[in-house]
């Protein structure tokens, strides 16, 4: 369903630039005065893996000019290993980026959080500290909208899909499982929350990532219930991403797309990714008929 525009990675690291020289992956996207704004996930070495945040500019979605210097680096405690895997709300006004925080280092199995800033144009930032400070916690997506007047937040505690609510977009109540691995599928092991849900006329649309037992990372959808999204409507079988690419199959990590970010743009998607841990693909397909395949699940 998805098609790669085009078939190579649209980043690659920058050897000449000392903080992303090694990996660029895993980006948020968003729309900002008619252009797509990403935030990208940067390493610069390996022997100290701390992750910061790089900012790159497109007129048409494909080609993007990338700033000198990272935007985002870590600052506070809470994220003194690295700031990873944004993405980004437009919401109120403002954009909402939720990002992974870490408070120990890379790979340890601990220390992950859901951190939160904001900006009105990527440029300086608003950090607003961990969200969920009761749970080792990744993958949270704020919605693009209130919902019958309460903020809502998908989250994942492994291995499984969280709601949650709020009146602030800071302390988040009445935590529920939504979506579970599924047995025997490509999906089985865990799976966690894409891009922000996109709002359609059948329900929010969201764009997951699951893992099976090899440790592929594929991105299938969802639908969930417009009023109550609480409510899961249809989740196909079938997966709509994976690595087939030497740049999806290879890399830091193999086998894996991790996509944090989605943009419409002339009636098609384009679907932000990480390929191999390592740099940024994009693939496109018709709104219409990802939307009609999530309906069919």
């Amino acid at each position: 369903m998805f098609e790669r525009v085009p078939e190579d990675p649209i980043l690659v690291p920058r050897p000449e630039v000392s903080w992303e020289r090694k990996a660029v992956f895993n980006p948020g996207v968003a729309v900002h005065r008619g252009r797509v704004y990403m935030l990208y996930r940067a390493v610069g070495e390996y022997e100290r893996y701390v992750s910061r945040l790089g900012l790159a500019v497109s007129e048409d979605g494909i080609h993007f000019e990338r700033f000198r210097e990272p935007v985002f680096e870590p600052r506070e405690a809470y994220e003194r290993f690295g700031c990873e895997d944004p993405r980004i709300t437009p919401l109120e006004g403002r954009f909402y980026i939720t990002y992974t925080a870490l408070s120990a280092r890379a790979f340890s199995e601990r220390g992950n959080y859901v951190g939160l800033a904001s900006t009105e144009d990527f440029r300086t930032f608003e950090r607003h500290g961990v969200v969920l400070p009761e749970f080792e916690d990744k993958d949270a997506v704020i919605f693009p909208e209130r919902v019958k007047g309460k903020y809502v937040m998908f989250h994942r505690i492994v291995p499984d899909i969280w709601i949650a609510y709020s009146e602030d977009l800071v302390h988040w109540y009445g935590h529920k499982k939504v979506m579970y691995p599924r047995p025997g599928c490509w999906d089985s092991v865990k799976i966690g929350a894409g891009p922000p849900p996109v709002k359609t006329d059948e329900g929010w649309l969201l764009f997951y990532h699951g893992v099976d037992k090899a440790r592929t990372y594929r991105m299938g959808v969802a639908l969930f219930d417009l009023n109550d999204p609480e409510k899961l409507i249809s989740r196909p079988l079938e997966y709509v991403l994976e690595p087939r690419e030497e740049w999806e199959r290879e890399g830091d990590i193999p086998h894996v797309v991790f996509a944090c970010g989605v943009v419409e743009r002339d009636g098609d998607f384009l679907l932000y990714y990480g390929g191999g841990d390592k740099v940024v693909g994009v693939a496109r397909a018709p709104v219409k008929e990802v939307v009609e395949f999530a309906r069919r699940g």
